[in-house]
């Protein structure tokens, strides 16, 4: 939803080549050596592999654990964070102010902005948050090619996530929930093994993707209950916007959702030549 309401080893990472006589000084004989670089076809392979369990994981939770909506509840916190996020964004990259995001503890979100940004400036916005999962979800799918790229994925990510609580944050249980993943992010990149950082990543990129899917009802509503109450969905807002029924541009961002997807998972899994 959004608001316009006018207001190497200490030595060295294992990436670097050490050269013979160096290994002459700090080997032992019980050193096994930095693990066999992976090639093309095993990072794709990998990479498929991460993303169905990803999407096992989440259906068990959902439909066959019991109480596993409960142990999956932050994953439905975490769609909202990066809706909102996209709102905020697209409003930025049309000139308006991205002034607050606040989140609540029913999975509910709003973004506020303000600006004359004129109705396909508006559009632009609320489009921002129905596709801004899409757009996550398939960089993640891109960046998770492999290890070294998910590590820096998750920095990046990490480190947005604190600017933000910085700079719009604006409710206690919003906060909470933005650091907690900004430090989980951060403590993965920073410290964890690359294989980690592979895995965190893509399974961050599925739960996304899944929730443009899980929360497509969303895209055929014209009101959303917020702890605010009764206001009206985004494709309402574009449909004030841009005239044409709100269910149209449901389907609009749906299938661009799709279209976003389906590039993002391409880019992940191709064999690089």
């Amino acid at each position: 939803m959004t608001d316009s309401r006018p207001r190497r080893r200490a030595d060295g990472s294992g990436e670097h080549e050490l050269g013979p006589e160096v290994l002459e000084s700090v080997g032992t004989p019980g050193d096994r050596g930095p693990a066999p670089k992976l090639s093309a076809r095993e990072q794709a392979m990998r990479t498929a592999s991460i993303l169905v369990g990803s999407i096992i994981i989440t259906l068990l939770l959902l439909h066959v654990i019991p109480y596993g909506r409960i142990i999956a509840y932050p994953l439905l916190l975490l769609s909202t964070l990066v809706h909102e996020m996209g709102h905020g964004l697209a409003a930025l990259v049309v000139g308006a102010d991205f002034e607050q995001f606040v989140m609540y503890a029913d999975g509910s979100g709003v973004a506020v902005w303000r600006g004359d940004v004129g109705r396909f400036g508006r559009a632009f916005i609320s489009a921002g948050g129905l596709v801004g999962p899409a757009c996550f979800a398939a960089l993640g799918f891109a960046m998770g090619r492999n290890e070294r790229r998910a590590r820096i994925a998750l920095w990046i990510f990490g480190l947005f996530l604190i600017a933000a609580l910085v700079l719009v944050v604006r409710n206690v249980f919003g906060a909470f929930f933005v650091l907690a993943t900004a430090t989980i992010c951060l403590g993965v990149a920073a410290k964890g093994k690359p294989w980690v950082s592979h895995v965190v990543l893509l399974f961050i990129a599925c739960q996304l993707a899944l929730s443009v899917f899980s929360r497509s009802d969303y895209l055929f509503t014209d009101e959303a209950e917020t702890q605010l109450g009764m206001m009206p969905s985004d494709v309402a807002r574009m449909a004030d916007a841009l005239l044409l029924p709100y269910w149209f541009w449901g389907g609009v961002c749906g299938l661009l959702s799709v279209a976003i997807l389906f590039i993002g998972l391409r880019a992940s899994v191709a064999k690089r030549s």
